[in-house]
This record gives C-alpha cells, structure tokens and sequence, in this order.
C-alpha cells in the first residue's frame, strides 16, 4: 500500500510549520486565504488523509456512535436505524450498529465491544430476554464508565437514561377503543412480542379499554414461528371474538392470514389493527390498519438526543420523551365513526 504523506512532510514541502498546515486544511482564521489556498492544493495533490486516531486522542472524541438493536428484520428497527443513520450523517457522526438478535448474553458481548471501541455513546432498544429476565448487570459499565446513553422504543424504569418511545398504553387504549366504537363487541390482544415492556403496556392499555367499556377480556400470547391456527378458528367459530388487537405488524398479518385461510372475511367477522406502520400492513390484502409508531422519528430523536448529551447541551438529569402518534384506519377495521379516548 502507498505510504500517505503526513502533516509533517506537507509542512517541510511548504516551508511552513506543522502547526501552520494543521490550522489552514482547518479553515483557521489565523492563517491567510492564500496561505490556505496553498496548502490545500498541496494536501489535494498528494492526497491527504487526516489521521482520525491522532485527531481523536487530541480531542478525546471519536464523532462515533454505538447502536444496539434487537433485531433488523422488522419493519420499525429498519426504519429506526434509518433515521438514526440519516441524522447522525446529517450532524457529523458515524455509527456503529451491533444486533442482539434478543439475546442478553449477545447484548452485554455488543456493550463491551462498542465501550472498548471508544464510541462517544450508545443508543439501545433492550433485547426481549432482557427484559423478561429483568436483568440489566451487563449495563453497568455504560454507567460505570460515564458513556452517555439513549433508550428507545424498549426502554425499563430501572434504567436512569435518556429514553424515546411513544405512550404505548394509551395507544393500545385508542385502537381498543376504536374497535369497540366500530361495532365490534368482543375485542382480543393476540401478542407475538411477550415479555418485553412494549408488549407491557400494549396489555395494560387494552386491559384498561374493556374494563371500561364492561366487555370481556381475551389475552392469547404466541409463538411467530408456530402460529395458534386452530385456536384462532375456534374463537372465531364460536363467536368469541370479533376484534383483534395485534402486538405487533408481524403478528396482526399472521392472524389475518389464519383468518383468512380458515374462511373468515376480514373485516366484516373479524376486525384487526396492529402496531408498526410498515410495508406489510400497507400491501397485504386486506391492508391492515395500524398504530403508527414513527419509528425513524424515534430514530432520529435518539440520535439527537444522544449528540446534545455528548456536546453537554442537556441538563443532567435524564430526559424522556414520548412522541405522540395515531391509529392509521386501513381496510382490516369497518369503516364506522372511531371516536378517541376521552
């Protein structure tokens, strides 16, 4: 590989100090126009590449930024990472990106691996096991350490950080509600999702729209990869439900498929909304109406977050966000006035 020509070596070229070349390819205005002008095309000529590590230690930042995401297949961490990239471009940093793939023992592989990278912070959204075993040991050397740190989506109380995410709760209150409101009588919450704190609140918004509405609940939590067809068919054959609350975009197309298969018509015997508004709730036949959680929003906000804590703009206690968001009404609800919670 070609030796790169170093601030010394374009120094001895110009006969000026290294000092002096530093501060010209750096737009001080302690050097003249036409010195600047001279070392640039000096630097462009032998193709100049600033050294980022001698430059980080100077600065004691790397304008880099750890991202750990569960999982990438889903439609809201895609279009979260998405708005992370887009403003941390936009603002001058890189990131980093590792995938726990829910795994807490992958998790605590990725902090370690990012906080030895000598990343400026890290931006998460806790993995499932995580959070089912209410473990966050493998967190403390973020804290330890002093790394500024973001949750989004994800996020637990017992963590004291800076945290985005929408009112879960509340949201999976609205679509309960729009449901009842669109005639439907006998509302479930089928979640794909279990034990992790979205799914949480997701259950106590709708636990709190039943009872309020003095109708029965009906809770089913299952696995993706094994879809409960047969119990689906019951419940419908027997007129037990005739509204479903999904957790999650993945797991509202799989009930409307099992529906569909099983010969219902979605949605005059059966009503569906879901949460994520992303390319499958769009385009499948019925298109599924949903909770839109503006997951690159999200993204974004947590990247803009993150760089105020870094750049000190922030005060020192953690700052929480909570984006408001709406019910996107598709083909999969009946086409009936929806009034909001009250």
């Amino acid at each position: 590989m070609e030796n790169r020509i170093t601030l010394k070596e374009l120094a001895k070229l110009l006969n000026v100090s290294i000092s002096t070349v530093s501060k010209a390819l750096n737009d001080s205005p302690e050097i003249s126009p036409q010195t600047q002008k001279r070392v640039k095309e000096l630097a462009a000529l032998h193709h100049y590449v600033p050294n980022m590590l001698a430059q980080n230690l100077k600065t004691r930042h790397t304008r880099t930024i750890g991202v750990i995401i569960p999982a990438i297949l889903p439609h809201f961490f895609a279009e979260a990472l998405h708005g992370i990239e887009t403003k941390a471009s936009e603002l001058g940093y890189r990131i980093i990106i590792c995938i726990s793939n829910e795994c807490i023992q992958k998790e605590a592989e990725s902090v370690q691996t990012l906080i030895k990278g000598q990343v400026d912070g890290l931006i998460m959204s806790l993995s499932q096991e995580t959070q089912a075993r209410m473990e966050i040991e493998h967190l403390k050397p973020i804290f330890s350490r002093k790394v500024p740190f973001v949750l989004f989506d994800r996020v637990l109380k017992q963590i004291e950080c800076d945290k985005v995410s929408i009112n879960d709760s509340l949201q999976a209150e609205q679509a309960t509600v729009a449901l009842l409101n669109s005639g439907c009588k006998r509302v479930a919450y089928f979640s794909g999702i279990s034990d992790t704190s979205v799914d949480t609140e997701r259950k106590k918004g709708y636990l709190e729209a039943v009872k309020n509405y003095g109708v029965s609940q009906k809770m089913v939590d299952f696995d993706p990869k094994n879809f409960p067809d047969e119990k689906l068919k019951d419940l419908l054959q027997n007129k037990k439900i005739d509204g479903i609350i999904a957790s999650d975009e993945l797991g509202a197309i799989l009930v409307m498929k099992s529906a569909l298969n099983s010969g219902f018509r979605i949605p005059e015997d059966l009503s569906v909304i879901g949460f994520t508004n992303g390319l499958m709730s769009e385009h499948f036949r019925p298109s599924l109406s949903t909770v839109d959680q503006h997951a690159e929003e999200q993204g974004k906000l947590a990247l803009e977050t993150m760089v105020d804590r870094i750049e000190g703009k922030l005060p020192p206690e953690p700052i929480v966000y909570k984006l408001e968001t709406s019910i996107i009404h598709r083909n999969s609800t009946r086409h009936k006035a929806l009034q909001p919670v009250n």
